[in-house]
């Protein structure tokens, strides 16, 4: 029913699949009215002797226009250039049809009598071919071919039912039965196929469209290949990804697009030859990255591709789509380089030389041979970081990496492993001397002078080296026997080589409980000051002591502050330990003579400490200490930081009435500098240069005198350390320093002894 238009089912919407299906009426709409037309003039003129010609004429006027009726419906159904179709229209289209058929119905029915029967069954034999045609032509109308194919049957029935024809009229009934059914399975299929072209078209358009969105991409195209691997249907985007027209590409093979200026020479990357390998076994493949050489620069392309098989399935080429990936690729080359190379020397970092060096245990436990690591630290490189900044700091590793760099054979590769620490890996060292040999080359090289930014600069290398596997079967336990090596070098005061030792690791681990002890060394009342006496170079009258720190362990001994000074600044407790000495100091030194003062030394990391000058305050203020009696004594590597922190820490110390004492002076970075920037109290000459003026030597003659000379100027004492012979303390009075430090005066004493000393003193004076 939904087919001949008498119902509209709930499911689908009928009025778009009527305007799909009356689509095919218009294509035909000539052929019908042509056809009629003549079928109508023979019909006018097999009666033309039996019926007047008005009559014909007449029939052949209704006729016309009762073919042009349909046009009229049709334009007015909305049916031309519409996609929907209202019910309403269809069955106008199917009362004007019937009406064409009531028109042919009169010949048989009014002229046929008036003729005989041989003329009665020419005009049916027309009539049949008629209702033929039109079940035919009508299959997009099919209620109407039904209508027109019943009238004209009545009207034959009719016609021969007054001749008596009885068997005509069954055969006419079959025919007419059978060419309505055909009729309606015809209209059935005929709709389902215009719905199934109308689908396709639908999919097509949407398919085409996706293409063109897909063409039109920044980064995609499409491409395809022949069976023999050329090019076909070159796409634009395709053509500019290549760099190329689309003309120049079409039908060049496509390895040879790729391969660029290589392909002469045969040098292909091995990409190319993945992607040549899938091309000869006829294989999909998915997201395959190839290298392309283009004219001016490379490129990187994904690729994707099925082959192709026509309907004989023989093989006719490849269809694939591709995407320009040289910036995520580039960006992945470079975030794979930064995982594997310092950023600012270029040399390989830590994780590519861990790699480096288990590959080459690897092969050394493969083929019985020896590698050798080497750990590089850099001698007073923190000087020039803390006095240049760190830009100059980083332009010297710079030039360090190239030099190291130059020192490479094929089998060595150095990096830097952080700061001013670098390593090589030496994947074969022969009989071990060659370590020896590169060490010494490094030490030499690296200690030549460096020009940065119109500075000269001098710094030097210190080396540990341990052998694969002798010294280590895996990677952290070779770099750790080479770090080892390493300490041991640093301790020997640098610019040395050391090979590891097994005995080192006892070092190390003493050291290890030694750090553990000192941890808890303040907690147990471990440490204790001793006081050397500091004299008036004229009269030679105690003028103050230098507080020195000791430490008394009960597993270690007296351990000597050579030993665990340095070890307490590796472990951070340089702080804690020298604010327990200011308040002991101070402590001790209240129940001194209110002439006595107490230098005490200060380390740069204490000053650096935002609340240190708190802390001098409450140490004075706890202990009743007057502020003139204590002296602070730094070092020149207290100004080496960037900032100004220590020189603002120091004022406000001054400002407190503390005295400050320049400690070494003219030993480390001497600069005049240092002295306009900070009113020291006391300048402290270094032993050396008191042992070489009272040995003649001129040098330290004439610095004693030039220290002497400025500080005299500037208002500032000056005392001389290390005096222990009488040559010494003459040389020095003669020299001018106003104070004297040594053990010709007196060897550090314990607070105890002091004390006794000043009782003494008290008991002789009122003796």
């Amino acid at each position: 029913m939904a087919i001949l238009g008498l119902r509209d089912p709930a499911e689908g919407d009928w009025d778009h699949f009527r305007a799909i299906q009356y689509t095919g009426l218009a294509r035909y709409a000539i052929l019908r009215v042509v056809t009629n037309l003549v079928l109508g003039l023979m019909v006018c003129q097999l009666f033309a002797g039996f019926v007047p010609l008005w009559q014909l004429a007449g029939w052949m006027a209704m006729l016309g226009g009762a073919l042009y009726f349909p046009a009229i419906v049709y334009r007015q159904s909305g049916m031309v250039n519409h996609d929907h179709v209202a019910r309403r229209f269809v069955l106008q289209l199917v009362a004007a049809t019937s009406l064409i058929a009531f028109v042919w119905a009169i010949p048989i029915l009014l002229f046929a009598p008036q003729a005989g029967p041989m003329e009665l069954a020419t005009v049916w034999t027309i009539l049949a071919a008629l209702v033929v045609g039109g079940t035919l032509l009508l299959n997009a109308l099919p209620l109407g071919a039904v209508l027109f194919n019943l009238v004209l049957m009545v009207a034959s029935i009719i016609a021969f039912a007054r001749v008596g024809d009885i068997v005509t009229i069954g055969a006419i009934v079959c025919f007419s039965i059978m060419l309505a059914l055909s009729g309606f399975e015809n209209a059935r299929a005929f709709l389902m196929f215009k719905l199934s072209e109308v689908g396709l078209a639908e999919k097509d358009e949407v398919v085409s469209l996706l293409l063109r969105e897909f063409e039109e991409g920044d980064a995609d195209w499409l491409w395809q290949i022949d069976a023999s691997r050329r090019i076909v249907a070159a796409s634009p985007r395709f053509a500019f990804a290549a760099g190329r027209e689309a003309k120049d590409i079409e039908g060049m093979p496509l390895t040879q697009l790729i391969a660029g200026k290589a392909w002469e020479s045969g040098n292909l990357p091995p990409s190319l030859h993945v992607l040549s390998d899938k091309l000869t076994k006829r294989e999909s493949f998915s997201n395959l990255v190839v290298k392309v050489q283009g004219e001016d620069k490379t490129f990187w392309w994904e690729l994707s591709a099925s082959p192709r098989y026509d309907d004989n399935g023989a093989f006719i080429g490849f269809r694939g789509v591709g995407s320009d990936v040289t910036e995520s690729r580039e960006s992945a080359e470079k975030i794979a380089r930064l995982a594997r190379y310092d950023t600012l020397t270029g040399l390989p970092n830590r994780l590519q030389l861990t790699e480096a060096l288990d590959r080459a245990l690897n092969e050394c436990e493969q083929w019985k041979t020896r590698c050798g690591f080497l750990m590089i630290d850099l001698d007073r490189f923190k000087s020039v970081n803390d006095t240049l900044g760190h830009l100059v700091g980083d332009r010297l590793l710079a030039q360090v990496s190239l030099r190291l760099r130059s020192l490479m054979g094929k089998d060595e590769m150095c990096g830097r492993l952080g700061g001013d620490e670098f390593a090589v890996v030496m994947r074969d060292t022969g009989d071990g001397q060659r370590i020896g040999d590169l060490a010494h080359r490094i030490i030499d090289v690296l200690s030549r002078p460096y020009e940065v930014d119109e500075h000269t600069l001098f710094i030097g290398a210190s080396i540990g080296s341990a052998h694969g596997v002798r010294d280590g079967r895996t990677v952290e336990t070779l770099m750790r026997s080479a770090d080892l090596a390493l300490y041991r070098s640093k301790d020997e005061g640098g610019g040395r080589h050391n090979v590891y030792e097994p005995k080192l690791h006892s070092h190390a681990e003493e050291r290890r409980v030694m750090e553990m002890a000192l941890r808890k060394a303040l907690e147990k009342d471990e440490f204790t000051l001793a006081y050397q006496p500091v004299v008036d170079a004229a009269s030679e009258s105690l003028v103050g002591f230098e507080a020195l720190l000791r430490w008394h362990n009960p597993e270690f001994g007296q351990v000597s502050p050579a030993r665990f000074i340095p070890l307490a600044e590796d472990a951070r407790l340089v702080v804690p330990i020298g604010n327990w000495v200011l308040h002991r100091a101070c402590c001790e030194a209240v129940s001194w003579p209110a002439d006595v003062r107490v230098a005490v030394n200060v380390s740069a990391e204490q000053l650096y400490e935002p609340d240190f000058v708190e802390t001098v305050v409450e140490a004075l203020s706890e202990t009743g200490l007057a502020p003139q009696r204590l002296e602070l004594e730094v070092t020149e590597s207290v100004f080496l930081r960037e900032g100004s922190r220590a020189g603002e820490t120091l004022d406000r110390i001054l400002a407190l009435g503390v005295g400050l004492s320049l400690d070494d002076f003219g030993t480390g970075y001497s600069a005049l500098g240092y002295l306009s920037k900070t009113r020291f109290t006391t300048i402290k000459v270094d032993r050396s240069f008191v042992q070489g003026a009272a040995r003649g030597m001129q040098e330290s003659i004439a610095i004693i005198r030039a220290v002497v000379a400025m500080a005299d100027s500037l208002g500032m004492a000056t005392t001389a350390e290390g005096a222990e012979t009488e040559n010494e303390v003459r040389v020095i009075r003669e020299l001018g320093c106003k104070k004297i430090q040594g053990y010709y005066y007196g060897r550090p004493m314990g607070a105890e002894d002091v004390a006794e000393m000043f009782s003494d003193h008290r008991a002789a004076m009122f003796g």
